[in-house]
């Protein structure tokens, strides 16, 4: 590893980016040193603005990845090798402004009767029943089930923040089942002196120490989509969605969604207020104000003399 690449790093941890920004970062910065076969303290703002254009035209890529290169070589820049350019030396490309796809309650209920397995029927059913990002749902540990006050901790999710989000009676059921299930498991645990701790993961990996990667979750989910036959692309995020549309459809105050959902900023859960098709089709129009019928839409016909 050379020294930049070590400090670049170290400044990423410092600052505390997510592990898999720090990942993603790293990768963008290698790759843009290697297209030019030069270290990125000898390339300048020109290199950045060729290699965007390159991932532009040439890698096809799509807007939020170049944006995601863009973010690398600003903080490699501004950050670890202290150059004085400000945001405005590093132009962003414009993100087309899609509405999030959103399943309908049958399909959900198509969907999670697709899932075989009960472990991933329950981790997915965490994503919709208590809007759970994917990394949050695998992440979840025995002890951040509250039973009790039917409440779900979620650990240092995005951001480094803790919350609470809901448990529905139907989810901890669910969750119960799957738990029942392992209990063979959990036995030999026992036997063997070692009792389950609430440290402990809620889906555990057959690597020790390890939990269910979110790569093996968004397989089963895509598997899922595909078995029972939906037109619309699914993903855990998608579930996620869903919960958020169908809580404020079924009229919870949008502050109590940013709330479950983890969100910084009202805007951003607000915009779940664009994609409820009850919420649009149940807005009145003000033509119903004016009591105007049918039959007086037609033209006045004149009379023959």
């Amino acid at each position: 590893m050379t020294p930049l690449r070590r400090r670049f790093i170290e400044d990423m941890q410092l600052r505390g980016l997510a592990p898999t920004t720090q990942r993603s970062y790293t990768h963008y910065a290698i790759e843009f040193a290697r297209y030019f076969n030069t270290s990125p303290e000898h390339l300048d703002l020109e290199a950045v603005r060729q290699y965007e254009l390159h991932l532009l035209n040439e890698k096809k890529l799509a807007p939020q990845s170049v944006n995601g290169f863009i973010s690398a070589a600003q903080f490699l820049y501004t950050v670890t090798l202290d150059m004085p350019w400000g945001k405005e030396c590093f132009p962003r490309l414009r993100v087309p402004d899609k509405l999030p796809v959103v399943l309908d309650q049958n399909e959900v209920a198509d969907f999670f009767r697709s899932i075989p397995s009960l472990k991933y029927r329950a981790a997915l059913l965490l994503c919709y029943g208590a809007g759970l990002r994917i990394s949050e749902a695998v992440s979840v540990r025995l002890g951040d089930i509250d039973s009790k006050r039917m409440l779900i901790r979620v650990e240092q999710g995005k951001g480094k923040k803790d919350r609470y989000t809901i448990l529905p009676p139907r989810l901890l059921a669910i969750l119960r089942r799957y738990w029942r299930s392992t209990m063979p498991v959990t036995d030999s645990l026992r036997a063997a002196g070692n009792r389950p701790s609430p440290r402990d993961w809620l889906f555990p990996s057959w690597r020790r120490g390890k939990h269910l990667t979110t790569t093996a979750l968004s397989t089963a989910c895509r598997d899922a989509a595909t078995q029972c036959g939906l037109g619309k692309r699914v993903t855990a995020h998608t579930l996620r969605h869903s919960f958020a549309t169908h809580l404020l459809e079924d009229g919870a105050d949008t502050r109590v969604i940013q709330v479950l959902l983890g969100h910084s900023r009202i805007d951003t859960t607000a915009r779940y207020t664009r994609v409820s098709p009850e919420l649009i089709a149940g807005t009145p129009s003000p033509l119903e104000a004016i009591g105007l019928t049918p039959h007086e839409g037609r033209p006045k016909q004149k009379s023959r003399k």
